[in-house]
């Protein structure tokens, strides 16, 4: 959008000047939930940028007894993110489903603590499949870490060290995010609110 600016010259007339205004920033917090590390990612995007803000993992291997501790640390930790980094949306990464029941348990219940640390925080809250955001970020649905990785580095232009790596999946969840949302809205899943949340996945709040 362009303001008219008016501006007197030295005959007295007014002389028009075209300023346009700064593209509009969305601030996506990406998130890759696990049972040990939690990847995030901070990406600020605009229709002519983007820009990672920050990219880490919260580690709570170290909790090992007290799944409710673990689970306390995880909703805590994401929300010192959030009061930090202030995102508006929060991108995140569905559980895949796999053979042991009990750890897609604790998978689930880590992403749900997530989602609820964005909620309190009046976030509005997308999830992703794993390979829909595969799929967005590569063109591949079964690409590998270290293919996402390297198109992540293309994309983003910057380069990843070992400490990133637990982190790119939270990054392309970010990523793929901002492709959905600037783009035309096809299968993905947003809450904006705990209750529509709990009615879509009661057997991560039960």
């Amino acid at each position: 959008m362009a303001v008219l600016l008016l501006i007197p010259n030295a005959r007295g007339y007014l002389c028009g000047m075209n300023i346009s205004e700064p593209a509009p920033i969305k601030r996506i917090l990406g998130i890759d939930p696990g049972t040990n590390i939690l990847g995030y990612a901070i990406l600020d995007a605009t229709k002519k940028d983007l820009v990672v803000v920050e990219i880490g993992v919260i580690t709570f291997a170290h909790i090992t007894e007290d799944q409710t501790e673990k689970l306390k640390y995880i909703f805590e930790q994401v929300q010192d993110i959030i009061r930090q980094f202030k995102p508006s949306e929060m991108a995140i990464e569905a559980p895949f489903f796999g053979k042991n029941v009990q750890s897609m348990l604790k998978l689930g219940r880590a992403q749900g603590v997530a989602i609820a640390a964005g909620m309190v925080n009046d976030l509005v809250i997308t999830e992703y499949a794993p390979k829909k955001i595969k799929k967005a970020v590569t063109g591949n649905g079964n690409a590998s870490k270290e293919q996402v990785a390297g198109m992540l580095e293309n994309i983003l232009k910057r380069k990843f060290n070992e400490k990133h790596f637990d982190a790119t999946d939270a990054l392309a969840t970010a990523l793929c995010h901002w492709y959905q949302s600037s783009g035309p809205l096809k299968g993905k899943k947003s809450y904006s609110g705990w209750s529509a949340f709990a009615k879509d996945n009661p057997g991560k709040v039960s």
